[in-house]
């Protein structure tokens, strides 16, 4: 049995072969400890007992340029993100609020994902088709829903399919000092919300790594 911060993950169930890559979108460079950075190891730790192969950028650590192309040039670290996000399954979006908002650097990778558009795979598909996404939302104020329904938009937009109840966040007390990964313990709620993300997630993944989407009718 593994453990994450007081979140225990039993029972690991046979899949086809499936990978997951938690993009956290902190802005608090490593090796400093991350609220945002905990919630995306535990959905990880989760995906893992389910037989799912994990990846994990924090995206603060690299130079990701500003735009809208796959690949801004002159140093742009995304491309490499970028190869890591398409070779994934499952992604796992974690950010903190900030103003009730998702984060600066949540908003860039949607951002630079929003590039995928006009990517297609080898069957003329979009690109992220037949892919799976869910949120991780931590902060200290409210904002947890609305930043959801944005990053759920934008990632389905793009052609991620979302899984039923895809998302697990912790909102602290307004205006309180105490952040997620000062809990003793990780609350029943979030724990429990996150075991229903990633057993959907896997669920869907697998059945569109059977059954792919069609292509779009043009």
């Amino acid at each position: 049995m593994t453990q994450i911060r007081g979140v225990a993950f039993t029972g690991a169930m046979t899949t086809p072969s499936l990978r997951a890559i938690a993009l956290v979108c902190t802005l608090t460079p490593s090796p400093d400890a991350s609220s945002s950075d905990l919630l995306a190891d535990q959905f990880l730790a989760q995906l893992a007992q389910h037989g799912v192969a994990t990846d994990k950028v924090r995206v603060v650590d690299y130079d990701v340029k500003p735009g809208v192309q796959t690949d801004m040039g002159n140093g742009d670290e995304w491309p490499a993100i970028r190869e890591r996000v398409l070779a994934a399954d499952i992604l796992v979006l974690s950010t903190p609020t900030w103003a009730g908002h998702m984060s600066s650097v949540a908003q860039r990778v949607i951002e630079r994902l929003d590039a995928e558009l006009s990517e297609k795979d080898d069957a003329g598909r979009p690109i992220l088709y037949d892919k799976v996404a869910v949120a991780a939302c931590v902060g200290n104020e409210d904002g947890a829903h609305a930043i959801t329904a944005d990053l759920f938009q934008a990632l389905n937009d793009f052609g991620y399919s979302i899984p039923a109840q895809g998302v697990s966040y912790w909102s602290g007390e307004a205006m309180h000092a105490t952040d997620y990964k000062d809990l003793e313990e990780t609350p029943e709620a979030t724990a429990s919300a996150m075991k229903a993300a990633v057993a959907n997630a896997v669920h869907l993944a697998a059945a569109l790594k059977i059954s792919s989407y069609p292509k779009p009718a043009s």
